[in-house]
């Protein structure tokens, strides 16, 4: 299937919820409104409406269209089955991905129907995803539509650690005080043993790290039970775990000290040794922090 195609599809089924939940009325706004609401072409607008009429869903009368009955699932297509959550759970994995695989950088812009058509979502879910991804700061709105990846400095990474550091170590102290029958400490404990295993192979598997390093930063930031610690880990993904514009040289060596700082840190979590995990949790991250810095000196230089 062609990605004009699948994208068509995608718009079908997103006007088919926009129908059924009250959002599009009767009768339908222009095709220019349609077209800025669901950031797609006209003429996709007009195959959208096309196949609507041949459903019996919609009729033209003079330049509109009414509504002449609410669509079933039949009316679209296999892809409604995947939801806007389940579209916006995959959207974010595959945007992390470019970046992380360095087909986002630094400087770069691309549009959101780019992106829809790349990872075949719904632009609606492209876009509620950029916009909210922008309050980090890294992203910049060019015009509708249309994006640049920012560059970000020394300053910003150093605001970032002092973030991070103050919500790791409140969740660290949190962590510590979880009744013995939490399942997060057997969580630790499996945490750990990743850890071990992946050691055994570093050297040739070392980018497998990053997955590690979100599960184990996630795992701290959860027992503050507090939302908004949870969406900093957002952020924290992007620049420490998939190396937003770092300089990769040194990576493999970087991610070997990593694994054992994080081994340091579970074991003495474990141990309910409250000092020592404190202790390797905030050496790790100046680790981190020097490492970036260096990282930021070395793009710029």
């Amino acid at each position: 299937m062609s990605r004009s195609q699948n994208l068509r599809q995608n718009v079908i089924n997103q006007m088919i919820d926009g129908l059924i939940h009250g959002h599009i009325r009767s009768p339908l706004p222009s095709q220019a409104a349609l077209a800025e609401m669901y950031n797609i072409s006209r003429t996709t607008v007009r195959h959208a409406l096309d196949h609507f009429q041949r459903c019996g869903v919609l009729a033209k009368v003079q330049d509109n269209y009414a509504i002449l009955r609410l669509p079933q699932a039949e009316d679209g297509f296999d892809c409604m089955a995947q939801t806007l959550d389940a579209q916006s759970t995959l959207f974010e994995k595959a945007f992390y991905q470019m970046i992380n695989q360095k087909q986002l950088r630094a400087g770069d812009c691309f549009s959101e129907l780019q992106l829809s058509r790349l990872v075949n979502v719904s632009p609606v879910v492209v876009r509620e995803f950029l916009l909210r991804f922008s309050r980090y700061n890294l992203l910049d709105n060019v015009k509708r539509g249309q994006w640049r990846m920012k560059q970000f400095d020394r300053h910003y990474a150093e605001q970032l650690f002092e973030l991070r550091q103050m919500l790791e170590t409140h969740a660290l102290s949190r962590f510590l005080n979880l009744p013995s029958h939490d399942e997060r400490w057997l969580q630790a404990k499996e945490l750990l043993s990743r850890h071990r295993e992946l050691r055994e192979t570093i050297s040739s598997n070392y980018r497998l790290f990053s997955q590690l390093d979100r599960d184990l930063h996630g795992l701290i930031l959860s027992a503050a039970n507090n939302p908004f610690f949870n969406q900093s880990l957002e952020i924290i993904s992007v620049i420490f775990h998939f190396h937003y514009q770092w300089d990769e040289t040194d990576l493999k060596q970087r991610n070997i000290i990593a694994i054992e700082e994080h081994m340091a840190i579970l074991s003495a979590l474990i141990c309910r040794n409250d000092q020592e995990a404190i202790r390797e949790l905030h050496h790790h991250l100046d680790t981190a922090k020097q490492s970036m810095i260096r990282s930021i000196n070395q793009s710029v230089a």
